[in-house]
Formats: C-alpha cells, structure tokens, sequence
C-alpha cells in the first residue's frame, strides 16, 4: 500500500511537515509495510514555504526591514531560477514584537518583503512564487515597491513615511529608479480570498481589525488605499481595486499596477510546486489535514482542494484536524470517508493543541484500524 500524507499546518500547534510526520507514524502503526510519502501543504499563505523547502527549495536568511522598521531575518527559499517568498517573513504579525494594536495598525508597511524579492532577483530568479497571508500591514504594498526603486510623493514633492496611514498623503509616484528586472520577471501571487483592495468589503474593512485597527484607523487606512489605488491608476493607467487585490493589506495593488503579476489559487500554485499531481497518481490512499475543518475549508482550503482531486482518481481520503465544524456529509461530499477531530480523544482542547502530535498518531491509528 502507497499512502500519501499532505496535512497543511495544525495552526498553533504544529507545522505541515510536523504534522505529516505524526500522521506517517500512526499510519506505520497499523500498516507496517505501508509506504508511505510525505507533501506537506498550504493554501499558499503561511505554510507555503515550508512546502517549498519539503520538496527540495534552497533556504536562504537575509536580514530585512521589518514591519515597523527593526530588522527581521527572514527566510525564503530558490530552486534554479524559481523562488519562493512568504510575505509573513518579512512583514508578518509575528514580527512586530508586540501585539498589534491601532498604532501598529497605521505604521506597519510591506518593505521587507519587496527586500526579499531583491534578494530573489539578485540570486537570478526570474520567477518569483508570492505567498501571502498572516501580514502586519495595511499598505498596498507601497512599502515593498519602495524597497525596489518606487518613490511616493506628497503635494511638495517629498517622499512619504512608509506605512498604510501616510498613504492619503500621496498625490504622485516616481517610477523612474523602479527596479527593471520586475518587468522580466514572472510574478505568481497566491491568493485566496476574493476581497477588493477598498470599500466595505477590501483589505481595511475586513482585515484591519485582525491587525489592531480600530474603527477610527480601519477608515483612515481605507482612505490611505483609494488615494494609493487612484495614485496608482494615474501612474499606470491600470484598475487595482479588483477581486483579490485586497489579500495581505492590499499587498498585490502594488505589482498589479506596475508589472505583469498574476493572481493565482494559492492551492493551485503551493500543488504545482510539490508536484502534487504526480504524488496522487502514485497512491492507494491519502491521509490529510489541518487545524480546523469548517465551512472556510469548504471553500477550498488545502485539505479539501486536495480530497477533490484525490476522489477525481478514485483515492479513498481520510482527514484528521483539530476540530472538525463541517459535516459527515459536507466532507463526504468532498471525498472524504472518513474523518477525526483531535479533541475528542485529548481531555481538552488546550492539551489537544500542546501534544498535537501525540492526538494526531493516535487518529490516525484509530481511523485506520476502523476502516
């Protein structure tokens, strides 16, 4: 038997690669002689370049600017002339040092990650794989531009503070020191919600909050976006306020704007790069999941994507997660047989997340001698 295990993170509790090493375990533990093949996966946010490095990426470190200016260093990943960035490296809640509140909210800013795309370039990418997800900032991804040549300038001419708050004082941009090499590169964005960078709907509105905006800052910050978006249409002619371009504070405006970057399926693009496809044409079952099976997984999150593709070959599929919110029916629907929730095997929700890995053998154990 050849069984393929691709969980996408246990978020808090552990990670993808974690996470199918657990699972192979208890697989190991009823089907000794079982093969076993280990992908982890990601929606192409947080996760994606750990997926990366599991099928063979180069890790590089370089020290960046962080979202509120104290140097990070963060880690991407090169395979030939292919590299993978998370934006959460660079510019992530994780690396504000403290957490996130109003202030942080208005000052945060993206060019670290426009640092990390420099070091791509220099290292002779030409295709840049762009993950986004668990972002500090608000700013269009003014900030990561500017780390790549772009100045915005206010009404006198003068280059404005970075962060998404100082954007309602750009009246105008100087492309002309933008790095050239963005033009010849081949920049995939992996996104997976379909908000709007402004309005009611876009990356102020729905995400702020998450970042400490409060109400007064989520307006301040989506008036900082229209004057960037409008800044950015008389610049270039282009329409950034569409569907997806308000993911990671709006962080995709920015390239959309000024080269020829491509939203794409976070899933879609994370499978692609593991070789998903070859992996499942090879196995008699799949084994996957993640940290909570909801509704929002039902929308296409890693775990489901990939029963989909598994029942489009005939694969049985088996799902484990912390919890599971959606229905026998609503996986079976997906392909999925079989299905089991970590908490109802640890004592408590809080000791499932502490010895994950422990919860997560024993599942898959147990769903396994049961089939």
């Amino acid at each position: 038997m050849h069984i393929l295990i691709a969980p996408d993170k246990f978020k808090g509790s552990l990670t993808a690669a974690e996470a199918a090493e657990a699972m192979a375990e208890g697989a190991l533990s009823v089907y000794p002689d079982a093969a076993i093949t280990r992908v982890p996966v990601a929606d192409g946010g947080e996760g994606t370049l750990e997926a990366a490095l599991a099928a063979g990426f180069e890790e590089r470190i370089r020290a960046v600017t962080g979202p509120l200016i104290k140097p990070v260093g963060a880690a991407w990943a090169i395979r030939g002339t292919t590299a993978v960035i998370e934006t959460a490296q660079a510019s992530g809640l994780a690396a504000l040092g403290s957490d996130p509140d109003a202030q942080t909210a208005r000052r945060a800013h993206s060019y670290g990650a426009g640092q990390l795309v420099a070091a791509a370039l220099d290292a002779g990418a030409t295709e840049i794989l762009l993950g986004l997800g668990g972002s500090a900032m608000t700013d269009g991804g003014s900030g990561a531009l500017r780390a790549l040549g772009l100045l915005p300038l206010d009404a006198a001419g003068n280059v404005v503070p970075l962060g998404g708050a100082a954007l309602a004082d750009i009246a105008s941009i100087d492309a002309s020191a933008l790095d050239p090499r963005l033009f010849a590169a081949a920049l995939r964005i992996a996104v997976d919600v379909g908000n709007p960078l402004v309005g009611p709907d876009g990356a102020a509105h729905v995400f702020g909050p998450q970042k400490g905006a409060d109400p007064e800052t989520v307006e301040v910050l989506d008036a900082g976006l229209r004057t960037w978006a409008k800044a950015l249409a008389d610049a270039t002619g282009r329409d950034v306020d569409i569907p997806g371009a308000g993911a990671a504070g709006g962080f995709p405006a920015a390239f959309l704007a000024f080269t020829d970057a491509r939203l794409e399926s976070g899933f879609d693009l994370v499978a692609e790069l593991v070789e998903l496809d070859v992996q499942l044409d090879g196995a008699d079952l799949v084994i996957t999941g993640e940290g909570s099976l909801d509704e929002q997984s039902l929308t296409g999150k890693a775990p489901i994507a990939l029963a989909d593709r598994a029942r489009a070959r005939g694969i049985p599929v088996i799902a484990v997660a912390g919890r599971i919110l959606a229905t026998p029916e609503q996986l079976a629907a997906h392909g999925i047989e079989a299905a089991g929730a970590l908490v109802d095997l640890a004592p408590s929700p809080a000791e499932a997340m502490a010895d994950g890995a422990q919860y997560l053998r024993r599942a898959v154990a147990e769903l396994l001698a049961g089939a």
